[in-house]
């Protein structure tokens, strides 16, 4: 109908304009309505056979990323034609930043090739088995406090990560802003910053990206581990990642899959395994599928710590015949290390588990330091 070939020729001229107007903000020229390239061909040798390049420091130091407008005149044009450029945009500051522009920012450091390393970042994991064929993955992101500048009452912290299994596919994403509370003290400001998360995995071998920023000034950080979710099934004794604490914390009052959130407390992991001498060392793990006799499974397991290969410490043992969780037919054990209980120094802590039924046993060990 005519009303569509109108519609059309209107489109067709929207798009013309808006390259015209393109072409002649930054110095060029568009060609429209031709098949002959000759024409645009000659212009370009014409206009790149002789110019000359104008310099100037601006005096506005305004990082708004606004256009400015130039002006350039000649003063005896004797008859010649000026083309110039009539402006350019300023840089932008993230202050100046959209919204939108900054999402797009945060999303491009997920996927860029090198790391941004403004804002350090460390990230440690585990794994707990919920079923079968699927596993509890928390992830622990830690930023020093003293790297994130306070300024006023609304310091935040944009976090975003990517999950990827062998193939690249994405398999999990982290996004959330931290809002850090206000404080006057230096000690507190400078304390580690721990944001916690977790996904559901089947066994397999993973990648997990993170990108940290801070809203103050834009900067970021990036972090990128390998995670292995192994495939329990073949082990002789079926058990979860050991986890190294020195915090509870009250869990938020929603249900979660987080096996470290237990009757409204939170064990908290100390990803660096540095602990001070006057603090409580928790140890936590959990142990799958034992074997059982008539229904009742029969475990014993303690903690031995060494340093330089030698027995300075071990807990007593325990001995459990109860399954804890029946839905994940888990057995839980948290052992607490009194503080002062060991000396400043390094030492490897070995977690002994015997499955008396099955007459096997397992023998994880983790390092720690105490300071």
């Amino acid at each position: 109908s005519g009303q569509a070939v109108t519609q059309q020729f209107s489109q067709v001229a929207a798009q013309q304009e808006t390259l015209q107007s393109l072409a002649a903000d930054t110095g060029g020229r568009a060609f429209t309505d031709t098949n002959d390239f000759g024409e645009a061909f000659e212009r370009v040798v014409n206009d790149i056979s002789a110019y000359y390049i104008l310099g100037f420091s601006s005096t506005n130091q305004s990082k708004d990323g606004r256009f400015r407008k130039i002006s350039v005149r000649l003063r005896n044009g004797n008859g010649m034609k000026l083309e110039a450029r009539e402006g350019y945009y300023a840089d932008r500051d993230f202050a100046h930043t959209a919204r939108t522009d900054r999402e797009v920012i945060l999303q491009e450091q997920l996927s860029a090739a090198l790391p941004a390393t403004d804002v350090p970042v460390f990230m440690a994991s585990g794994w707990f088995r919920l079923a079968a064929d699927r596993y509890y993955v928390p992830l622990s992101v830690a930023v020093p406090g003293a790297s994130v500048p306070r300024v006023g009452d609304k310091t935040t912290l944009d976090v975003a990560g990517a999950i990827r299994d062998e193939r690249g596919a994405p398999v999990g994403r982290i996004r959330d802003t931290l809002t850090l509370p206000p404080t006057a003290d230096a000690n507190a400001a400078a304390a580690q910053i721990l944001y916690q998360t977790g996904v559901t995995l089947p066994p397999g071998r993973f990648t997990a990206r993170v990108v940290v920023r801070e809203n103050t000034n834009g900067e970021m950080g990036s972090f990128e581990a390998v995670l292995i979710v192994p495939e329990l099934k073949k082990a002789d004794v079926k058990v979860s990642s050991v986890v190294l604490s020195t915090q509870l914390q009250t869990a938020p009052a929603r249900r979660t899959a987080n096996p470290l959130v237990r009757d409204g407390l939170e064990l908290v992991p100390n990803l660096t395994h540095i602990v001070s001498r006057d603090q409580k060392l928790y140890v936590y793990y959990e142990v799958y599928e034992p074997g059982a006799a008539d229904g009742v499974p029969q475990i014993g397991t303690n903690l031995v710590f060494y340093r330089n290969g030698i027995k300075v410490f071990e807990t007593p043992l325990v001995e459990r015949s109860v399954i804890d969780v029946a839905e994940r037919k888990a057995a839980l054990f948290q052992f607490e290390v009194p503080p002062g209980s060991l000396a400043p120094g390094p030492y490897t802590c070995q977690i002994n588990i015997v499955d008396r039924v099955e007459g096997r046993f397992v023998f994880p060990r983790v390092d720690l330091f105490v300071r």
